[in-house]
């Protein structure tokens, strides 16, 4: 299916208008199955200030990667999605956020072999930061909640270590590797990051102060050699209200971005 085919297909769907970094950003999204939320805004604030080009491997509607386009006018972006409906709604949604010179949509699976990856743009050390925020759902420990969110939510370990190692052969000699997971995921996604990358950090993220980190931001150099870091860990939630701690706040208003 083409993206002109997929754009028809999509606009008989039920879509939601979402406003991200206070309405800096308008996306088009499904209205049922995986919707973008925090954990995208905050993987596209998290891209080192410096990059120059980026990749959003899994990139959905574009969420992580328009974000992280947003907030450094300098960059340039590929979104490389496997679903041609989804990769239609991204390349919609960077056309309707005036992206069109500094994004480009890949419809492509990036766990595929290296000729199709390539052949689809996905050029070997050739981005400064290379982003993800993988499925996570494990099918070993139950079902999807619906049958729609089952191919952006499933993620075996084995799925998991292709991600990392296409990112791993698409980052540019000293780019920077940014994933987010579940906490949970940690053992698995550390492993496969450690067997590429050095200089590794991870920022754990506790939903309130005392409680266990329920999301952790992963990030490596390809190449470096030094040693991993395990960092502070930082509380997104206000103790006894709704609201988020005022850095976290600020990301998601759009006046703010994740120093890390």
């Amino acid at each position: 299916m083409s993206l002109d085919q997929a754009t028809d297909f999509v606009k008989q769907q039920s879509l939601t208008q979402d406003a991200f970094l206070g309405g800096r950003l308008n996306l088009s999204q499904p209205r049922q199955g995986f919707r973008a939320g925090l954990d995208s805004v905050l993987l596209g604030a998290a891209v080192d200030r410096g990059s120059a080009s980026l990749l959003d491997l899994g990139a959905g509607v574009g969420t992580a990667g328009l974000v992280a386009l947003t907030l450094n006018p300098g960059l340039v972006g590929t979104l490389a999605e496997r679903d041609p409906a989804v990769a239609a709604l991204a390349q919609a949604n960077v056309v309707a956020n005036g992206f069109e010179t500094r994004a480009r949509v890949a419809e492509v699976d990036i766990t595929a072999r290296g000729l199709t990856r390539v052949n689809a743009g996905l050029l070997p050390d050739s981005f400064g930061t290379v982003i993800a925020n993988p499925p996570f759902f494990d099918p070993a420990r139950g079902t999807a909640p619906a049958a729609a969110r089952g191919a952006a939510r499933h993620m075996t370990p084995e799925s998991l270590d292709l991600w990392v190692k296409t990112a791993a052969s698409t980052a540019s000699p000293d780019g920077e590797i940014i994933f987010i997971y579940p906490a949970e995921g940690l053992p698995v996604l550390l492993a496969s990051f450690a067997a590429r990358f050095g200089a590794i950090s991870v920022l754990p993220l506790v939903p309130r102060d005392g409680e266990a980190a329920s999301r952790i931001l992963i990030r490596g150099i390809k190449g470096s050699r030094a040693p991993t870091r395990l960092l502070a860990s930082r509380t997104l939630h206000l103790a006894e209200e709704r609201g988020f701690q005022p850095a976290f706040d600020a990301i998601f208003q759009g006046t703010g971005r994740l120093d890390w």
